[in-house]
Protein backbone atom coordinates (compact mmCIF):
# COMPACT_ATOMS: atom_id res chain seq x y z
CA UNK A 1 0.00 0.00 0.00
CA UNK A 2 1.56 3.45 -1.51
CA UNK A 3 2.40 5.97 1.85
CA UNK A 4 -0.14 9.20 2.19
CA UNK A 5 1.76 11.81 1.27
CA UNK A 6 0.83 14.97 2.74
CA UNK A 7 0.30 18.24 1.01
CA UNK A 8 3.71 20.11 1.94
CA UNK A 9 4.79 22.99 0.69
CA UNK A 10 8.79 23.96 -0.18
CA UNK A 11 11.69 22.46 2.39
CA UNK A 12 13.92 24.18 4.23
CA UNK A 13 16.79 24.62 2.01
CA UNK A 14 20.42 25.22 3.48
CA UNK A 15 23.91 25.82 1.64
CA UNK A 16 25.85 24.70 4.57
CA UNK A 17 29.88 26.22 3.79
CA UNK A 18 32.87 24.10 3.52
CA UNK A 19 34.83 24.19 6.75
CA UNK A 20 38.14 22.55 5.92
CA UNK A 21 37.24 19.35 7.23
CA UNK A 22 33.59 18.67 6.32
CA UNK A 23 33.01 19.81 2.49
CA UNK A 24 29.42 20.08 2.27
CA UNK A 25 27.88 20.89 -0.75
CA UNK A 26 27.07 24.33 -2.96
CA UNK A 27 23.35 22.25 -3.45
CA UNK A 28 21.58 22.87 -0.73
CA UNK A 29 20.31 20.57 1.99
CA UNK A 30 16.80 19.79 2.23
CA UNK A 31 13.71 19.26 5.17
CA UNK A 32 10.41 18.14 4.44
CA UNK A 33 9.09 18.66 7.56
CA UNK A 34 6.12 16.16 8.04
CA UNK A 35 6.27 14.80 4.19
CA UNK A 36 5.15 11.36 5.05
CA UNK A 37 2.07 10.10 6.96
CA UNK A 38 3.69 7.27 9.19
CA UNK A 39 0.70 6.34 11.08
CA UNK A 40 0.61 3.35 9.76
CA UNK A 41 1.40 -0.28 11.26
CA UNK A 42 5.10 -0.22 9.52
CA UNK A 43 6.49 3.23 9.19
CA UNK A 44 9.46 2.26 7.99
CA UNK A 45 7.83 0.15 4.89
CA UNK A 46 5.86 3.30 4.00
CA UNK A 47 8.68 5.50 3.63
CA UNK A 48 10.78 2.69 1.45
CA UNK A 49 7.72 2.68 -0.82
CA UNK A 50 7.49 6.04 -1.08
CA UNK A 51 11.44 6.24 -1.84
CA UNK A 52 11.50 3.10 -3.84
CA UNK A 53 9.11 4.79 -5.81
CA UNK A 54 10.72 7.57 -6.90
CA UNK A 55 14.03 5.53 -7.96
CA UNK A 56 15.87 5.62 -4.45
CA UNK A 57 17.29 2.79 -3.50
CA UNK A 58 19.69 0.78 -1.61
CA UNK A 59 17.70 1.04 2.11
CA UNK A 60 18.79 0.53 5.24
CA UNK A 61 16.63 1.01 8.72
CA UNK A 62 18.91 2.11 11.45
CA UNK A 63 19.44 5.71 13.11
CA UNK A 64 22.25 8.34 12.53
CA UNK A 65 25.72 7.58 13.61
CA UNK A 66 26.88 9.54 16.75
CA UNK A 67 29.99 10.91 15.00
CA UNK A 68 30.73 13.57 12.49
CA UNK A 69 30.85 11.98 8.97
CA UNK A 70 29.70 12.72 5.99
CA UNK A 71 29.20 10.00 2.16
CA UNK A 72 31.73 12.06 -0.45
CA UNK A 73 30.33 9.69 -3.29
CA UNK A 74 26.38 9.35 -3.22
CA UNK A 75 23.45 11.40 -2.39
CA UNK A 76 21.31 10.88 0.73
CA UNK A 77 17.73 10.49 2.02
CA UNK A 78 17.10 9.91 5.65
CA UNK A 79 13.24 9.48 6.42
CA UNK A 80 12.67 9.47 10.52
CA UNK A 81 9.65 6.19 10.59
CA UNK A 82 9.30 6.79 14.66
CA UNK A 83 11.04 8.26 17.41
CA UNK A 84 12.89 11.46 17.96
CA UNK A 85 16.49 12.80 17.47
CA UNK A 86 18.61 15.99 17.35
CA UNK A 87 20.74 15.50 14.38
CA UNK A 88 23.47 18.28 13.30
CA UNK A 89 24.05 19.28 9.90
CA UNK A 90 26.58 20.92 8.19
CA UNK A 91 29.61 19.67 10.26
CA UNK A 92 30.62 21.26 13.88
CA UNK A 93 29.81 24.40 12.47
CA UNK A 94 26.28 23.47 10.91
CA UNK A 95 22.83 23.14 12.34
CA UNK A 96 21.30 21.20 14.50
CA UNK A 97 17.07 19.66 13.89
CA UNK A 98 14.55 18.02 16.10
CA UNK A 99 13.24 15.56 14.10
CA UNK A 100 10.09 13.54 14.23
CA UNK A 101 8.66 11.03 12.38
CA UNK A 102 7.45 11.77 9.04
CA UNK A 103 10.34 14.71 8.63
CA UNK A 104 12.58 13.58 5.62
CA UNK A 105 16.42 15.10 5.07
CA UNK A 106 18.18 15.05 1.68
CA UNK A 107 21.91 15.45 1.63
CA UNK A 108 23.96 16.17 -0.98
CA UNK A 109 27.28 14.34 -1.08
CA UNK A 110 29.67 15.82 1.28
CA UNK A 111 26.96 16.63 3.93
CA UNK A 112 28.31 16.72 7.44
CA UNK A 113 25.72 14.93 9.75
CA UNK A 114 25.87 13.38 13.24
CA UNK A 115 23.07 12.76 15.98
CA UNK A 116 23.75 14.66 18.61
CA UNK A 117 20.67 12.81 21.18
CA UNK A 118 17.80 10.26 20.24
CA UNK A 119 14.83 8.31 21.72
CA UNK A 120 15.83 5.05 22.46
CA UNK A 121 12.99 3.85 19.57
CA UNK A 122 14.44 6.40 17.06
CA UNK A 123 14.68 4.94 13.12
CA UNK A 124 15.01 6.06 10.13
CA UNK A 125 15.04 4.74 6.40
CA UNK A 126 17.94 5.58 4.42
CA UNK A 127 18.48 5.80 0.82
CA UNK A 128 20.49 6.72 -2.13
CA UNK A 129 19.98 7.76 -5.80
CA UNK A 130 21.21 5.57 -8.26
CA UNK A 131 25.08 5.29 -8.32
CA UNK A 132 28.03 4.31 -6.35
CA UNK A 133 27.73 2.55 -3.44
CA UNK A 134 27.89 4.89 0.25
CA UNK A 135 31.41 5.06 1.79
CA UNK A 136 31.03 6.83 5.71
CA UNK A 137 33.71 9.50 5.36
CA UNK A 138 35.50 11.01 8.47
CA UNK A 139 36.17 14.73 8.71
CA UNK A 140 40.32 14.60 8.71
CA UNK A 141 42.61 17.14 6.06
CA UNK A 142 43.25 14.22 3.67
CA UNK A 143 39.77 13.15 3.66
CA UNK A 144 38.46 16.58 2.90
CA UNK A 145 41.17 17.07 -0.05
CA UNK A 146 40.10 13.61 -1.48
CA UNK A 147 36.15 14.86 -1.65
CA UNK A 148 36.81 17.95 -3.08
CA UNK A 149 37.21 16.00 -6.17
CA UNK A 150 34.94 13.46 -6.07
CA UNK A 151 31.56 15.44 -4.68
CA UNK A 152 31.50 17.37 -7.97
CA UNK A 153 31.48 13.97 -10.25
CA UNK A 154 28.59 12.75 -7.93
CA UNK A 155 25.30 12.94 -10.73
CA UNK A 156 22.24 14.62 -9.92
CA UNK A 157 19.87 12.63 -8.95
CA UNK A 158 16.84 12.26 -11.73
CA UNK A 159 14.07 12.73 -8.79
CA UNK A 160 13.42 14.06 -5.23
CA UNK A 161 12.64 11.12 -3.12
CA UNK A 162 9.74 13.09 -1.81
CA UNK A 163 7.79 14.56 -4.67
CA UNK A 164 9.40 12.92 -8.04
CA UNK A 165 10.53 14.50 -10.68
CA UNK A 166 8.19 17.69 -9.55
CA UNK A 167 10.19 17.95 -5.98
CA UNK A 168 12.23 20.82 -4.58
CA UNK A 169 15.72 18.64 -5.08
CA UNK A 170 15.39 18.74 -8.87
CA UNK A 171 14.88 22.34 -9.19
CA UNK A 172 17.45 23.67 -6.43
CA UNK A 173 19.86 21.17 -7.08
CA UNK A 174 20.12 21.65 -10.78
CA UNK A 175 19.83 25.95 -10.11
CA UNK A 176 23.00 25.48 -7.79
CA UNK A 177 25.23 23.25 -10.14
Amino acid sequence: MAPHVPVIGEPISIVFGDDGLVPNNSMPFLLYGRAIDVDCHDPAAAIEHLFASHGWGDMWRNGVYDYLHYHATVHEALGVARGAARVRFGGDHGREFALAPGDVAILPAGTGHQCISASADFCVVGAYPPGPKMQITRPTPANHGRALTTIPQVPLPDTDPVLGASGALTRLWRAAR
